[in-house]
């Protein structure tokens, strides 16, 4: 039996030729030899709807898998290219450690009124709350969510996780599921948003979750900026309900100069850096690799995507 195809596009690293060879699989141009596509474009749904990728794909019929470089796939949910005779994987899990780091950052620094302090001229007042002992709510039970949970253990937190299924999850006192969502807002110190953008996600803090929380909690979302109605979070900010939130990625995103959210009380935000393309790219070669010595011996692969849920 023939190696097999590899297309690698558009702009592959230089190290895939040597990913591909190793695996014992064959680097070929996308067409009729194509089995596994690995795609190392952008992965917003405009950007991919305008790649031309869907058209391209519909060019290589014997596709089996396929590669995507990010750990969210909304975009390419979006764009309608998660055909569901194609087996696609993502990076989901491989970036878990950088994107935790910075949500760590995030919790102290809001906790720790940092934002305020960076920019003050004056003393002003003592104010501050501490990360040991807090109420922590989770939102996902991924590896940045998973990874966060480690990271937060020697602060001994009580940590609850919200997610789909109430199976226990490492680290975490319990796990509920959505519908407890509401209940347990009330209770936490620090919200930290994980999911993954999908259609019953979408919003999943709104104006009623917002105005749920404990007063003066801390809102960290490091996931998509779709999770969270920016409006209502606006509002939640300046009614001095939240005591902070912290924001690697918006919605709009990226978020336009002069934006209400710029201006917004006690708002920390940065410019979904919490996976620069430094600190992921030996992450992503690592898991491309992998994939690509597993496909080629047919075992299982790592980081698959349940297209009916959406990521």
């Amino acid at each position: 039996m023939d190696a097999p195809g590899i297309t690698a596009a558009p702009q592959a690293p230089a190290w895939v030729p040597d990913a591909v060879e190793a695996a014992g699989a064959r680097l070929v141009p996308l067409g009729a030899e194509t089995e596994g596509p690995l795609w190392f474009g952008g992965y917003d749904a405009a950007g991919l709807q305008d790649s031309g990728l869907d058209g391209a794909l519909a060019s290589a019929p014997g596709v089996r898998w396929g590669q995507l470089p990010s750990s969210g796939v909304d975009g390419f949910a979006s764009a309608g290219l998660l055909r569901e005779t194609v087996t696609w994987t993502s990076a989901k899990g491989a970036f878990a450690r950088p994107v935790a780091e910075h949500a760590l950052a995030l919790t102290l620094a809001s906790l720790r009124h940092l934002p305020e302090r960076a920019r003050a001229r004056s003393w002003g007042r003592p104010a501050g709350a501490t990360l040991f002992g807090a109420r922590v709510l989770v939102l996902g039970a991924g590896g940045i969510a998973r990874t966060y949970l480690d990271l937060l253990a020697p602060f001994g937190t009580h940590d609850v996780v919200v997610r789909r299924r109430p199976e226990p999850v490492p680290g975490a006192a319990r796990t509920v599921t959505s519908d407890h969502l509401l209940a347990e807002l009330a209770e936490a110190d620090v919200v930290m948003v994980a999911a993954a953008l999908t259609a019953e996600t979408r919003a999943i803090l709104g104006a009623a979750e917002l105005a749920a929380m404990k007063p003066g909690a801390v809102l960290v979302n490091i996931a998509r900026g779709g999770l969270v109605d920016t409006d209502a979070l606006l509002d939640a900010l300046a009614s001095g309900h939240l005591g902070a939130a912290a924001l690697d990625v918006t919605d709009p995103e990226p978020l336009p100069d002069g934006h209400p959210l710029w201006d917004a009380p006690r708002v920390l935000i940065t410019p979904h850096t919490a996976d620069t393309a430094e600190m992921i790219a030996p992450l992503l070669r690592g898991r491309v690799e992998e994939n690509l010595r597993r496909f080629v011996s047919g075992r299982e692969l790592v980081g698959v995507v349940d297209t009916a849920a959406g990521y």
